[in-house]
């Protein structure tokens, strides 16, 4: 790649990073350029956003990965109580300031009835409710606990997980480097890959293409992640079906 064309694809990345970012405000990043391409790697419903007209033809000047956090929140639930099929209530830590975070909670709810699994929510918007929160959450007896990928779990997910650990809560994380720091259970996508496909968007675009013409493109690779260590210390025993779905297993 020459020069030019570098410092262009790192002005993609800086609105990519921008519009991720962003996503926490209702029409904040759209309005910062309606001209220069922009492609995102990480938001979970670019059509419910308004960022994209359409997946297959996005009509404006952004275009990237969808996160499917959406698809994802049910089939997370479901292998959460396959790990741990005694819990009758299941906590949930969650950012209602994120976009996605009140649609994601919906289908956390809708799969918990279908499920026979009581809620217990937590709207969260400062690490110094953690601590009450995951306590109110045992004093109702909440056998596991779901956290809702949002910046501030990532960015505090070691405290959660000192919490959790100290309350012997099962626990959902986010991402696979939740699970290698203590978390029970993952499952998302592949990570790296999700950061790496962006960067054939700006190849295209970089040639000539339209990003109104480029389609929004889901996940391919999804990842289960489980921490048997954590298993062990919390007196659970993953059953084997589960563990032989597994992508991997840290034992």
């Amino acid at each position: 790649m020459g020069r030019a064309r570098l410092i262009a694809a790192l002005a993609l990345g800086l609105f990519a990073w921008s519009l991720s970012a962003g996503a926490q405000q209702p029409g904040k990043v759209p309005r910062l350029t309606q001209t220069i391409p922009v492609v995102f790697a990480r938001i979970s419903d670019p059509v419910g956003l308004g960022f994209v007209a359409t997946l297959a033809r996005p009509g404006g000047n952004l275009t990237g990965v969808s996160l499917q956090l959406r698809e994802l929140a049910a089939k997370r639930l479901e292998l959460l109580i396959t790990a741990v099929p005694s819990a009758k209530r299941v906590g949930v830590l969650w950012d209602p300031r994120l976009l996605s975070g009140d649609p994601e909670l919906r289908e956390i709810e809708l799969a918990a009835r279908s499920l026979n699994v009581e809620l217990l929510p937590a709207e969260l918007r400062d690490p110094d409710d953690f601590e009450p929160a995951i306590r109110v959450m045992l004093e109702q007896r909440a056998g596991a606990l779901f956290v809702v990928p949002g910046p501030i779990f990532t960015e505090h997910i070691h405290r959660i997980l000192d919490l959790t650990a100290g309350a012997r809560l099962p626990t959902m994380v986010p991402r696979r480097d939740n699970v290698e720091a203590g978390g029970l259970i993952s499952y998302g996508p592949n990570w790296p890959d999700m950061y790496r496909r962006p960067a054939a968007y700006v190849d295209k675009i970089l040639k000539g293409a339209k990003p109104a013409d480029l389609p929004v493109e889901h996940p391919t690779r999804f990842e289960l992640v489980i921490n048997l260590k954590t298993a062990k210390a919390l007196g659970l025993t993953i059953p084997y079906t589960l563990l032989g779905r597994a992508d991997e297993v840290i034992e």
